[in-house]
């Protein structure tokens, strides 16, 4: 293969909210923080470990004001793109650098505001409130109905 491939695909929580600078032209830049976390178990201790790695997340234009919109701290949220490193001049002079992910695609999984709506609306049900399932097979129409897969 000679070509070369630069995607990242990332599922993880915003670190905060979506920062958004406006310019002259009309475009627009958003950044935020995103966590991706792995958990295992240690195998000397038993002990559940969770590591979190952080990546800042660069959108730009449309995209970077519908984030702003829409997204806010805790919300998860899937984005597609490209690395890209950057480099600049600190205020101590020294030279700065750092990895960002640059989005070409997004898909909101949760945000908050679903979450406490679906909570306050959705009665946990009890034993006595479940619907009886039917015996038969069901068709695909009901399956793919019943699927909350985001993508």
């Amino acid at each position: 293969m000679s070509g070369t491939l630069n995607k990242v695909m990332l599922i993880g929580h915003l670190g905060d909210e979506v920062k958004t600078h406006y310019f002259e032209g009309g475009g627009c830049i958003g950044r935020f923080p995103l966590a991706t976390n792995e958990t295992y178990t240690n195998r000397q201790t038993g002990e559940k470990v969770t590591n979190t790695d952080w990546h800042n997340i660069v959108v730009r234009n449309k995209a970077a004001e519908i984030c702003e919109k829409y997204l806010s701290k805790g919300d998860k949220v899937y984005v597609e793109g490209r690395l890209k490193n950057r480099q600049w001049q600190g205020e101590d002079g020294n030279t700065r650098y750092t990895t960002e992910v640059h989005v070409q695609d997004f898909t909101f999984l949760s945000t908050k505001k679903e979450s406490m709506a679906h909570a306050s609306q959705a009665p946990v049900p009890t034993p006595q409130q479940e619907p009886a399932k039917p015996s038969g097979p069901e068709s695909v129409e009901e399956v793919e109905q019943d699927d909350d897969l985001p993508f």
